[in-house]
């Protein structure tokens, strides 16, 4: 019998851990990642414990490529194939477009979107084997985007554009892949109460953010669609805030 497995990437915290989580208790075998081991061998009795059969470790910085295809080669060595794929880790600095540094620019890309995509690729041809095997479920890539990819900010516009660019990515991905059984969701929230937000919480008060269990609860809900389903991107609003606003 097929045992799903997925490869949560930026999984030590905040919602990558949330998302880790509830695939565990789903039963899924997961292979997460972080640049620090040690937080990934402190998370992972709690994901065993939660219910996944197996949990791999993978501490790399996704922006280099050979780590990048080092991690894919690992959950393969592991578990064969690929049901889902969590592409959530992310930087981001706040500046307005005016004088915003270039060499930040170019971070924010690599760390956001393009060590996405090389990851994407590298993990392509275990997607396309987990489609095979279970034709009664789609192999999932799921992007953490962001509302600001959908709805612009102030002082966001390079952050969210690099999140703009995983909303695009993930609906080619589903043109050029449904044949094949890989389907692509871009889940893009608003705040969500992490560190990564903390710097706001003056202006946008901690209790008002979005939980990360929220975004993990939608990821399951899209993992569990059927095959014939693809819904390409989901924007998640505060209660607190206007509908376009982060």
């Amino acid at each position: 019998m097929h045992k799903a497995s997925a490869l949560v990437t930026g999984a030590s915290r905040g919602i990558g851990r949330a998302i880790a989580a509830e695939l565990a208790a789903r039963g899924f075998g997961l292979t997460i990642t972080s640049r620090s081991e040690g937080d990934l061998r402190a998370l992972r009795p709690a994901l065993l414990d939660a219910g996944a059969p197996q949990v791999e470790l993978v501490a790399a910085d996704l922006a280099n490529r050979d780590a990048v295809e080092a991690t894919a080669k690992a959950h393969g060595a592991t578990f064969g194939s690929m049901d889902a794929l969590i592409l959530n880790a992310g930087t981001g600095k706040a500046a307005p477009i005016d004088g915003y540094p270039h060499h930040r620019a170019k971070q924010t890309f690599e760390v956001n979107f393009f060590a996405a995509l090389s990851l994407l690729q590298a993990s392509l041809p275990l997607l396309r084997l987990a489609a095979r095997r279970d034709k009664q479920s789609a192999a999932r890539v799921i992007a953490l985007s962001s509302i600001t990819g959908a709805h612009a900010e102030r002082d966001l516009a390079v952050y969210g554009a690099s999140k703009a660019a995983l909303l695009s990515l993930m609906e080619t991905l589903t043109l050029e892949e449904a044949a094949n059984g890989v389907l692509g969701t871009a889940v893009a929230p608003g705040y969500v109460r992490t560190d990564m937000s903390a710097w706001v919480t003056d202006t946008v008060p901690a209790d008002t953010m979005i939980p990360p269990e929220d975004v993990a609860r939608v990821v399951g809900m899209i993992l569990d669609l059927g095959p014939q389903t693809v819904v390409t991107r989901i924007v998640m609003s505060r209660a607190a805030a206007d509908v376009y606003a982060a």
